[in-house]
C-alpha cells in the first residue's frame, strides 16, 4: 500500500530541460526580430533624411530659377505691355472630338 507512487515514461527534469531549450531558442529569435526592426527603423530614418536633403537641393534650384525669372526686365528685353484686352468666347467645337 505504501508504493502508490506514479511512474511516468519520462523524466520531469528532461521535460524541464527541453522547455528551457525551446524558450532559449524563442528568446534568441525575439531578440533577432527586435534587432532587425531597429536596423530597419534606423535605415528608414536615414533614407528620409537623404530624401529631405535632395528635396532641399531641388527646392533651392527652383527658388533660384524663380528669382532669376522675376528679376528680368522684360521692357529692356523688347517686350511691351498689351494695349487692349479682349474677351474671346470659345466655340462649341473642341479639339477633343
Amino acid at each position: 500500500m505504501h508504493n502508490l507512487r506514479a511512474h511516468f515514461p519520462f523524466s520531469f527534469v528532461s521535460v524541464a530541460a527541453g522547455m528551457v531549450g525551446v524558450l532559449a531558442v524563442v528568446y534568441i529569435g525575439l531578440i533577432a526580430m527586435v534587432m532587425s526592426y531597429a536596423a530597419l527603423t534606423v535605415e528608414f530614418s536615414q533614407s528620409v533624411k537623404d530624401d529631405e536633403a535632395a528635396l532641399a537641393v531641388l527646392e533651392a534650384q527652383y527658388l533660384a530659377g524663380v528669382a532669376r525669372i522675376q528679376s528680368i526686365d522684360y521692357h529692356a528685353a523688347g517686350y511691351a505691355a498689351p494695349i487692349a484686352k479682349h474677351f474671346v468666347p470659345a466655340s462649341s467645337v473642341t479639339a477633343l472630338r
